[in-house]
């Protein structure tokens, strides 16, 4: 169905078989098997959540009280939550294995103008990621840098809103067109360097874990928590940023050899992986500091200087540079194609939708690496940031939404993966994901509906009439 008038026309729904289409007319290169998929997946996931957000929960802040020993439950809420999405990622993967992930489950299940305001969310929330964990990295490098005896500008370490005589984030500039040139080299070539990242990572992690044990203090765990469930909730609500990088890893489906078969698999395996090694490692952190005394921007390397291990402490310092390094490579995989299945489909410019010899879409490699830049490095973007969580949850609670629809619209199509206890767990997936929603600052609500109400004047002005679902649009295919 796609009239081009009333509220049928905002609703169209993309058919599978125009999706199928697409595909095979697409340049985009197919070289990313299982592991490397895996790989993308706990990229995305492991790195500011366990060297940053345990430490930051744990000992809280200003604004927020402690949780102490109980942030492993909150990271235990936060993967709950997020596996019931995931289950319904594994299902829309094994039937739907295109680029766009939760951008393209909407349009099909729920239709455009659903599509269109996940697909822009997203394009946000991505961007924003990469930026702040560039900054994450460029503070790391100025410790790095000062433990050798070198004193980088105050000038250069970041804007002056967040540090006095700051004036630009240099370091957090050149690391994302670092990330970007890295990106643009090709799917392949990305696909090696973040399956060999996150097998250092995972070494790292393991590393830290089975050292870390040997000097747990019991005593630490009590009280075990400090400030109640209220808090604990909140601290999931804060960790969610860390278990979500599957759904980035998803944008990639069309570049699989074998998406139906792969993206399944790799969606549940790599939050499985990264489940397991945040239990273990948050149980070591707050086991080996007071949660009182935990450093809440490195916290794995507070824990070791206070056993007396400070050149560990080094050591986790230096590698945690690259474990993050994967966040930002995984999160701007995803904005780029969200952004290019955007533009494929009309709702944006096909200008943005050109790739290269090697199947690298390279305009908007760039244009979002070079955003996520100058945010890292000109502007303040803490308000930005808090965006993320409310973004993907929001994404989170359509695809939950969309496999039931798409389970009773469309049953007949065939599921390399089937969710079990079909609806419960997706509805426990929007239940879950709308309660972690509820528990951000209402400012954080009235920046992304400000975003929204942007994304829809583009719809009614731009997308809605170029649409290629849209009878009247020069590019419209005709779609049984």
């Amino acid at each position: 169905m796609s009239t081009s008038s009333g509220s049928q026309s905002i609703l169209r729904r993309k058919p599978i078989v125009e999706l199928e289409e697409e595909s095979s007319e697409s340049h985009l290169s197919k070289s990313l098997g299982l592991w490397q998929l895996t790989a993308i997946g706990v990229g995305g996931i492991i790195g500011v959540g366990i060297f940053t957000l345990a430490g930051l929960v744990a000992a809280g802040g200003p604004d927020a009280p402690p949780v102490g020993p109980a942030v492993l439950i909150s990271f235990l809420i936060a993967g709950l939550a997020s596996a019931a999405a995931a289950l319904s990622y594994a299902e829309f993967a094994g039937m739907i294995p295109f680029a766009g992930s939760a951008y393209t489950y909407g349009y099909v299940a729920l239709g455009e103008i659903i599509g269109w305001f996940i697909g822009w969310d997203l394009l946000l929330e991505y961007t924003a990621i990469v930026a702040v964990v560039a900054i994450g990295i460029s503070g790391y490098f100025t410790a790095f840098m000062e433990g050798l005896g070198l004193q980088v500008p105050v000038w250069m370490q970041g804007t002056g809103d967040t540090i006095e005589g700051g004036v630009v984030n240099l370091p957090a500039i050149v690391v994302c067109l670092l990330i970007t040139w890295i990106l643009s080299r090709g799917t392949r070539t990305f696909g090696r360097f973040e399956l060999v990242a996150v097998g250092l990572k995972i070494l790292l992690i393991l590393f830290i874990i089975g050292l870390g044990i040997f000097y747990v203090n019991t005593d630490n765990y009590t009280p075990f928590m400090p400030s109640g469930f209220g808090a604990v909730f909140a601290g999931a609500a804060t960790v969610f940023f860390a278990v979500f990088g599957y759904d980035a890893m998803s944008t990639a489906a069309e570049e699989s050899v074998d998406g139906k078969k792969y993206m399944p698999k790799a969606i549940l395996l790599s939050l499985a992986i990264a489940m397991t090694l945040y239990v273990l490692a948050t149980l070591v952190l707050t086991g080996m500091q007071n949660y009182r005394d935990i450093s809440p921007t490195a916290g794995f390397a507070s824990a070791f200087q206070s056993v007396g291990l400070p050149v560990i402490a080094t050591i986790i310092s230096a590698f945690a540079v690259i474990s993050i390094l994967t966040v930002m490579l995984t999160f701007l995989l995803g904005v780029t194609r969200v952004w290019f299945s955007m533009s494929r489909d009309g709702l944006l410019p096909m200008w943005f939708a050109a790739t290269d010899q090697h199947g690298t879409p390279q305009r908007v490699t760039w244009i979002a690496g070079i955003a996520s830049a100058l945010l890292a490095g000109v502007f303040p973007i803490r308000a930005v940031a808090d965006l993320t969580n409310i973004g993907i949850l929001a994404a989170f609670v359509v695809v939950c939404v969309a496999v039931i629809v798409l389970r009773r619209t469309r049953p007949e199509v065939p599921r390399t993966f089937r969710l079990p206890l079909m609806p419960v767990v997706p509805a426990f997936g929007v239940i879950a994901s709308g309660f972690l929603m509820l528990q951000l600052h209402w400012e954080t609500w009235l920046r992304f509906l400000v975003w929204l109400v942007a994304g829809l004047f583009i719809y009614l002005t731009y997308s809605r009439r170029h649409s290629l679902m849209n009878p009247q649009s020069p590019r419209h295919r005709t779609v049984p």
